[in-house]
């Protein structure tokens, strides 16, 4: 693990995370109904209850409303979902306060122009593999898996690497 994921790493006890593009890969399924659907990758989610079995925090920060981003919050136990939110840097400012955190203890995984006004705030920014460039060119780090598609399992692994915190936060039954 090289010394700068470590120190990079040492102080973020809360990740914040866009969804679209993020968390799903930046599809927008709509039927003749009009029922919205997205896709979310498994890894991804489990990534997140390991982040959390590690007492560290998890949240969604958002511009669109979707009750398929509420639905999958319940499912994982992130208590922090901001929906609808299209200038995202109050709103994270407001999450930051609230927690009683700095924001050098925050880490904000994005992926388009919209997340950059976050990114230049907080301690760790990281991007998703096929972000859009601006994104990437202002990211501490950048995933080699695109969003969607494993981006936050390896993003928040990396993390929980670089903290030591890995091997401890798996379950026991899943190693060797």
């Amino acid at each position: 693990m090289a010394n700068k994921d470590i120190e990079a790493a040492k102080p973020i006890r809360l990740i914040l995370s866009d969804v679209d593009g993020v968390l799903t890969d930046g599809s927008i399924t709509i039927d003749n109904a009009g029922v919205e659907s997205k896709t979310f990758y498994v890894r991804d989610g489990l990534a997140i209850k390991l982040w959390q079995r590690c007492e560290f925090q998890f949240g969604i920060v958002t511009a669109r409303n979707s009750q398929i981003v509420k639905l999958r919050a319940a499912e994982l136990n992130i208590e922090i979902v901001r929906q609808g939110s299209a200038d995202k840097l109050p709103v994270v400012r407001e999450i930051i306060g609230q927690l009683g955190l700095q924001a050098h203890e925050v880490s904000y995984i994005g992926d388009d122009l919209p997340d950059i006004p976050v990114m230049h705030e907080v301690g760790l920014p990281i991007a998703v593999a096929d972000a859009a460039r601006e994104v990437r060119e202002v990211a501490k780090w950048t995933t080699q898996l695109p969003g969607g598609r494993g981006a936050v399992r390896e993003a928040i692994e990396r993390l929980l690497r670089a903290k030591g915190c890995w091997d401890h936060c798996i379950p026991a039954h899943t190693v060797g």
